[in-house]
């Protein structure tokens, strides 16, 4: 498994445990909708460090996570010893035996090569299996990104080209999905604001998490040059009382290998 579902993004697995533990907490919610059994063989695509992962396996399933990020594999290893984690490319995994589900939160907006994404879970589960998942839809981080392009322009950046995104409409996944032959049962799109860790550093951290792609040919002087900008031109609308907020808009999706 090649470890390329998120190019060019060097991850930092102690600032996202440390900062971003949102990511997984609010994946909490999406396991309801898996509702794993004892005994289903689950793959969790796009793990991170694990924490949705070992409750899966807490559910009785065979669980096994994969992700692209050696730095976010090593560190779920660490936490959870006892289960299995691979670096493994969205686009281009195969599993050793026929999958009853595949899971994936907040994960697959990194992935812009969407169908052959779509087309390595349809490979990888039983007939009759769900794939589940959670990620970034149409109007996600809209603020963010209008106030990222707006500091960046003064730099002559290819923004687009250093846009690592994916943030489909409904209409757009589900499209992408029955068109290889998956039914789409359940697909929501809903605002979820979500406030950061670290009260005044909060975008800055988010910033170095999760942009870190627009910032990469620009010297350290410039990055802090580039943030100040963005937390001006955000401040009116996504920090109150002490607090940044990101404005997520998250796509929901369930769908069935027929």
């Amino acid at each position: 498994m090649n470890n390329v579902l998120i190019p060019d993004t060097n991850w930092d697995s102690n600032l996202y445990e440390d900062k971003h533990a949102f990511v997984w907490q609010y994946g909490e919610d999406l396991l309801k909708l898996l509702n794993p059994k004892p005994g289903e063989s689950i793959l969790d695509l796009g793990c991170g460090t694990g924490q949705l992962t070992e409750k899966i396996a807490l559910a009785g399933a065979e669980v096994m996570g994969i992700d692209s990020a050696p730095a976010m594999i090593e560190k779920a290893r660490q936490n959870y010893p006892d289960l299995r984690f691979e670096v493994g490319d969205a686009r281009n995994f195969q599993v050793e035996q026929p999958l009853d589900a595949v899971f994936s939160n907040a994960a697959l907006h990194w992935v812009k090569e969407a169908d052959a994404a779509i087309a390595c879970i349809y490979q990888a589960l039983k007939s009759r299996g769900r794939f589940v998942a959670e990620f970034g839809g149409k109007g996600n981080i809209q603020a963010i990104l209008q106030a990222l392009y707006s500091a960046l322009a003064a730099f002559n950046l290819p923004t687009e080209k250093l846009n690592p995104w994916y943030f489909p409409s409904i209409g757009e996944y589900a499209t992408l999905l029955e068109k290889q032959g998956f039914d789409v049962t359940y697909a929501i799109l809903f605002d979820r604001p979500t406030a950061l860790a670290e009260k005044e550093a909060g975008i800055a951290n988010w910033m170095q998490m999760f942009a870190s792609s627009f910032l990469a040919g620009l010297s350290a002087e410039q990055q802090t040059q580039v943030t100040g900008a963005i937390e001006e031109y955000l401040k009116p609308t996504l920090y109150h009382e002490g607090t940044w907020t990101a404005d997520y808009r998250r796509i929901r999706i369930v769908a069935i290998k027929l």
